[in-house]
């Protein structure tokens, strides 16, 4: 029986890998140059400027163009966007709140601009893609949540004092003070993994579409994963700021004496 299992499990192991040897997209295949000893992939890098250089750009038009009156189309979305993310924060946080809404309102546009940089078509040779989503690389995402906890722990500080942020640490009995420590350390470590997880899955599935469909159906798969795609994209920029807006409300909330 075992013998058998180990068999079968063989079997599916040197399929998986064949399947990912003859797919359009090889797992961590980047431009990367050395450069003092330190390795840089250069695709995340000019796709996580791009993504930046997009959000800015789009939000100085929109300042420019802005209008008391009938909104443009462009104005219309960012008054979308920020009125959500007000409308979270309020129900979150409260109204002391306010003060994060431009980095939580940052925090959605560029990560909901660098995942949907995947959508656009950069793989001219072989399975090197020159414009991939840089949310895909775990450092981006590790970058990017480490920021977010910098800055809920200084609101925290700027809250309690910093007699009350150690004395949290030990609510509600002294002896939790371990599992609240392993807490604090999860949170950027989860909320990283999260966001680059469900962009290297999305990955995966294209790999995937590549080898098991025939030739000639595998562009309406690509097409039809990406579209998926951009939805689950816009469902983790959400998460991501929805995520900072929580941590930042419980950062900053003050407990009543009794």
């Amino acid at each position: 029986m075992s013998g058998g299992l180990g068999s079968v499990v063989g079997t599916l192991h040197g399929t998986g890998t064949r399947l990912l040897a003859t797919g359009n997209i090889e797992i961590g295949n980047h431009v990367s140059r050395k450069v003092g000893g330190l390795n840089f992939e250069l695709d995340i890098i000019w796709s996580t400027v791009i993504a930046g250089i997009v959000v800015v750009v789009l939000g100085v038009l929109m300042a420019r163009r802005a209008s008391p009156g009938v909104p443009g189309k462009l104005q219309l979305f960012f008054e979308t966007v920020v009125d959500q993310v007000n409308q979270l924060v309020e129900s979150t946080v409260g109204p002391a709140g306010t003060r994060i809404v431009p980095m939580a309102v940052t925090l959605f546009l560029f990560i909901l601009t660098a995942n949907w940089l995947e959508v656009i078509p950069s793989t001219p040779k072989g399975s090197i893609e020159y414009l991939p989503a840089p949310t895909n690389n775990v450092n981006l995402t590790y970058a990017m949540a480490l920021v977010a906890i910098i800055i809920v722990h200084a609101a925290s500080i700027r809250t309690r004092g910093l007699r009350g942020y150690l004395k949290h640490y030990l609510q509600p009995f002294p002896f939790f003070l371990p599992i609240n420590i392993i807490e604090e350390i999860t949170k950027p470590v989860t909320l990283a993994l999260r966001l680059f997880g469900n962009l290297f899955a999305g990955t995966l599935m294209l790999l995937l579409i590549a080898a098991l469909l025939p030739v000639f159906i595998v562009p309406f798969g690509d097409i039809a994963w990406k579209l998926f795609d951009m939805f689950i994209g816009f469902i983790q920029a959400f998460i991501f700021a929805l995520l900072f807006i929580v941590y930042y409300g419980m950062a900053t909330s003050v407990e009543e004496a009794h």
